[in-house]
């Protein structure tokens, strides 16, 4: 069985340092965030833990701080639902921060109930993709100040069932938990895409990640009760630190090995579904996130 499992973990490692850069993980409390965090800590990194939840988040850092000898690790309150606390997280950043070396955009929801953000769109639309645009908008400046720099979009498999509708972002006329989330991932991977195009000659390069199914709290809403008792499901599961492999690879692989927009998997450079590659779509999705988020990003 162990055999097995192990045909589903990518075999990769590095030693690089990273003692001088600083990287933003979002949803770093709990998961594959919480793991990528310590593992750029471990590597040297000032590592910001950007959470929702601060006594979670602060749990986390005293963990990393606790399990990582001379980790540089701080905790920052974060909701990617509420576009005024993503203001003043950047400002928080700008105020306190000489440098951003990585963003890594990991937080997110999955097939939750319908809600909606403080701004009024959908959760899974507006968490997954608008609240991390919005967030990489607002820091491109200090990532731009510390190139060469990179940003992290995790994505999910679930993009290839996604399709983004114009017409109704927010599900309002038609909502459907898994087709919400497919959506928002297919979102990550068009965002990843034509960010890259527009900040490669700034030396800011962006990847997108589908981290495999990982056993996770993201998965609390769609693990039914049967799947939940099966142990042998749950064997196939990525742990949470596994899950981070391909995050940590695109921060830490040379530059030169990797693909800006591209989309990657188990560490290494895969292709996305073919709706993820339609540049006319990811174009359009980026003036609607403008639009809807009352910005100007050329």
């Amino acid at each position: 069985m162990q055999a097995i499992r192990s045909l589903f973990i990518p075999k990769w490692s590095s030693d690089v340092r990273l003692e001088g850069k600083t990287a933003i993980v979002t949803g770093a409390n709990v998961g594959i965030g919480k793991e990528t965090a310590k593992d750029l800590a471990g590597r040297g990194a000032r590592v910001i833990l950007a959470c929702r939840d601060m006594t979670r988040g602060e749990q986390a850092a005293r963990d990393i701080m606790r399990e990582v000898k001379g980790a540089k690790v701080v905790c920052k309150q974060l909701d990617l639902a509420d576009t005024k606390s993503i203001c003043q997280f950047a400002e928080n950043i700008y105020n306190t921060e000489k440098g951003l070396h990585f963003l890594i955009n990991n937080a997110g929801v999955a097939m939750c109930p319908y809600g909606i953000t403080e701004d009024g769109y959908e959760t899974q639309f507006g968490v997954n993709h608008l609240g991390h645009f919005f967030l990489t908008y607002l820091l491109l400046d200090l990532l731009k100040h510390s190139v060469p720099s990179r940003i992290i979009n995790l994505s999910s498999a679930a993009h290839a069932m996604g399709k983004i509708q114009f017409d109704d972002l927010s599900g309002e006329k038609n909502y459907h938990p898994v087709r919400a989330y497919a959506q928002s991932k297919l979102a990550n991977v068009l965002f990843t895409r034509e960010l890259a195009k527009r900040t490669e000659v700034l030396g800011v390069t962006a990847y997108a990640v589908d981290p495999g199914v990982v056993n996770t709290e993201i998965t609390r809403h769609f693990m039914s009760p049967l799947m939940a008792l099966t142990k042998t499901f749950s064997y196939f599961m990525k742990t949470p630190a596994e899950g981070a492999y391909t995050s940590v690879y695109c921060a830490v692989e040379p530059e030169n090995q990797l693909l800006t927009g591209g989309f990657y998997k188990d560490c290494s450079l895969a292709e996305s579904c073919k709706a993820g590659q339609d540049d006319g779509t990811a174009l359009k999705l980026w003036a609607v996130s403008c639009h809807l988020l009352g910005i100007r990003w050329r």
